[in-house]
């Protein structure tokens, strides 16, 4: 373990430049296997679980690089939070409830053909990017469209009018 402590540093002490090297390589080998272990579905869109989860392994594992926290300890706490965010990942495809819980619902923003300002303002979409949605689409303005969406993953999805 003195060997260890002599790549890697000591936890109570400081650390050299070439011991924190070695410590940013461990890291980023961790990164690596955490995006794996935690599939790429789980990373495939960022929902606000991902962005959080992002921060905190961020966050811990820089305080294992730099020395403020004890590594081995901090890195193994770390893969127990990507396990957790790949079991979350895995049930909220499995689970709508969980899903629902993780990724939020679809929010409506037209209405037979009216924008619902409420539910714009509330997802914080402007009125130019309902415009771009509807060109993207193929619509030049809201006469013939039916109702419009902001899924869940971001996207924006028009359904149009049926001709009686």
């Amino acid at each position: 373990m003195d060997s260890l402590h002599a790549i890697i540093g000591h936890e109570d002490g400081l650390i050299t430049w070439w011991q924190m090297s070695i410590r940013g390589v461990l890291v980023f080998a961790v990164g690596i296997l955490a995006v794996r272990l935690a599939s790429s579905r789980a990373f495939g869109k960022w929902t606000p679980l991902d962005i959080i989860f992002a921060v905190i392994i961020g966050s811990n594992l820089g305080r294992a690089m730099t020395g403020s926290a004890p590594f081995f300890p901090t890195v193994i706490a770390s893969l127990g939070l990507v396990a957790l965010h790949a079991a979350l990942a895995r049930a909220s495809a499995r689970w709508s409830w969980v899903s629902f819980l993780v990724k939020g619902g679809r929010v409506q923003l037209v209405r037979d053909g009216q924008v619902d300002e409420a539910a714009m303002r509330h997802a914080g979409i402007g009125k130019g990017d309902l415009e771009m949605a509807l060109r993207a689409q193929g619509h030049s303005d809201l006469s013939r469209v039916d109702c419009a969406y902001l899924e869940r993953n971001g996207d924006m999805s028009v359904l149009a009018r049926r001709d009686p």
